[in-house]
């Protein structure tokens, strides 16, 4: 099941970069980031009381407090980061790069939560690394 929601997220990434690349046009990054943040936090919490889920928030640790703030923040940084790049340059080379947080990500995860590289990891790492640079070359 992990699949067809990781599937459908990158999908609805396709779409978020398209419909930004249309909307940002005439309007400066950081307010359209903005605009974009209202709206998810809305749908967010639209969301967690859907599903019945507000009483959990006492039982959160103060550990998953800190890291998940500091989670928003890097949230909040590559969103303006990427509505700026958006703004400025294609969008057919901008998404690649971006894209390469996979690649930043299992580095990350290898070194901080102990994942392992296989053949097949290292193999498409070093894919996703070459197909981002030839993309953008």
């Amino acid at each position: 099941m992990w699949f067809v929601f990781a599937l459908l997220s990158s999908v609805f990434a396709a779409l978020t970069s398209i419909l930004a690349k249309v909307g940002i046009n005439g309007v400066n990054s950081n307010l359209a980031t903005a605009i974009r943040t209202i709206v998810v936090v809305v749908m967010a919490w639209a969301m967690v009381f859907i599903t019945n889920s507000q009483g959990g928030i006492g039982s959160i640790s103060k550990k998953s407090w800190v890291f998940l703030i500091l989670s928003g923040l890097a949230t909040g940084a590559s969103w303006l980061c990427y509505y700026r790049a958006l703004q400025i340059g294609e969008a057919s080379k901008v998404v690649p790069v971006d894209k390469l947080s996979v690649v930043i990500t299992l580095v990350l995860a290898a070194i901080f939560l102990n994942e392992k590289f296989t053949p097949k990891t290292i193999a498409g790492t070093v894919l996703i690394a070459a197909g981002t640079l030839l993309m953008v070359i």
